[in-house]
């Protein structure tokens, strides 16, 4: 009767498998239920479709580029591009670790609860098929009555084995998701590796078009210094934004200057401080090809109320810790740097009196007075889990950036 039991031996075996765990549970994110981590999944595979479509168009617009400063800015956007690729693959790749550990702790419990009763039963019946009949014959009780016991573990054994088959299938099952864990793992790791390496190019992207730009530093550092003296003067950023536009329209009006004009008799007179100071005009069309400033879930819309009882004029996101922060469509940069209460900002005007806000960054990497291209790396986000705003300006008023992305 032993053979009898050898059907049994790879179960027995394998059932460590379903209280063994995996490096996946280490490096699975923290999601509330099933239903979250699928969504988050889904998520990161539809951001993980468009950041690699953004990315491709921005790398042909650079090939197709001739004027070398403009090439290396588009360059650096199509970079900023993939690495947000690669988050959103690590982000996906996070999320599928997740769904597979949740199904190996089911299994787990499954294969726990019927892993008691398989073992005690298949160690009494190992017991009984080594005693020999002769010493069965000298146990208290008749031979027929031995033999009967006999009969009833020979028709045991086949009910035995078909309520062991799904026990089976269960610890292939468990086999196939640890493969499975396995498999996401290295394609995690892959991922972080490919982020890794995206993220030194763009550094020295950035270190040569830092160098190549070094003349015009003077004429940048000067504004930046006025810039920052407006932040301090300001009150809050609706305050700020309004004293850049202001500065930004003066600089519009004398730009368009065709030459030195004589000082008027009455300063106060001069068309051109009045236009200045008057709001600029706003074109009906918005920033083309008007994109989110990083990858990840929206924790706050536009409007929402917050626990304070103000209202948001933009949008929060929750992109992962040190993720690529980009500018969400062309313009030129008119603050970056801290702000209280606001880790460090960028403020973008866009061309027709259009202004973009991004706020929450741990690092920025663009100068005051900088062209940007849509795309452009400004910086990164902070540790752990950092939250980024976006606010869009028509002129002065917030609309919601949503209803613009191209």
């Amino acid at each position: 009767m032993t053979r009898r039991f050898r059907f049994l031996a790879p179960c027995l075996a394998a059932l460590a498998l379903g209280s063994a765990g995996v490096v996946s549970a280490q490096r699975a994110a923290n999601y509330a239920d099933a239903d979250e981590t699928r969504a988050a999944l889904a998520r990161a595979q539809a951001e993980e479709r468009a950041a690699s479509q953004r990315a491709a168009v921005l790398e042909r617009r650079a090939a197709q580029t001739t004027q070398a400063a403009e090439r290396t800015a588009r360059e650096a956007a199509a970079l900023a591009a993939r690495i947000q690729h690669s988050e959103v693959e690590i982000a996906a790749g996070e999320a599928r670790l997740a769904l597979i550990e949740r199904q190996r702790a089911v299994l787990r419990v499954r294969l726990a609860s019927k892993q008691q009763p398989v073992v005690r039963l298949t160690a009494a019946l190992q017991n009984l098929s080594r005693r020999p009949l002769a010493l069965s014959v000298l146990q208290p009780g008749s031979l027929k009555d031995t033999v009967h016991l006999r009969a009833v573990l020979a028709s045991t054994i086949p009910q035995v084995e078909r309520r062991t088959a799904d026990l089976r299938g269960e610890i292939a099952r468990s086999r196939a998701l640890q493969q499975e864990a396995r498999l996401a793992i290295a394609g995690l790791r892959a991922s972080e590796e490919q982020w890794t390496a995206r993220r030194k190019q763009l550094a020295a992207l950035e270190a040569r078009q830092r160098l190549e730009s070094r003349e015009a530093s003077g004429v940048a550092a000067r504004e930046a210094d006025r810039a920052l003296a407006l932040a301090e003067d300001a009150q809050d950023l609706d305050a700020l934004i309004g004293r850049l536009e202001q500065a930004g329209a003066m600089r519009k009006k004398l730009a368009a200057l065709p030459g030195p004009i004589i000082r008027p008799v009455r300063p106060a007179e001069s068309r051109v401080m009045a236009d200045a100071e008057a709001a600029p005009a706003v074109d009906a069309a918005a920033p083309h090809d008007y994109q989110l400033p990083v990858m990840g879930r929206i924790l706050a819309g536009f409007g929402a109320v917050s626990q304070s009882g103000l209202r948001s004029e933009g949008i929060s996101l929750a992109p992962r810790g040190l993720a690529q922060v980009v500018a969400p469509a062309g313009g030129r940069v008119a603050f970056a740097g801290p702000y209280r209460g606001y880790d460090r900002i960028v403020i973008i005007e866009h061309d027709g009196g259009w202004t973009s806000l991004v706020t929450g960054l741990a690092r920025v990497d663009v100068t005051v007075g900088e062209s940007l291209v849509a795309g452009t790396p400004l910086g990164v986000a902070g540790p752990g889990r950092p939250v980024v705003t976006l606010e869009l300006r028509r002129g002065t008023v917030p609309v919601n950036p949503l209803e613009y992305l191209g």
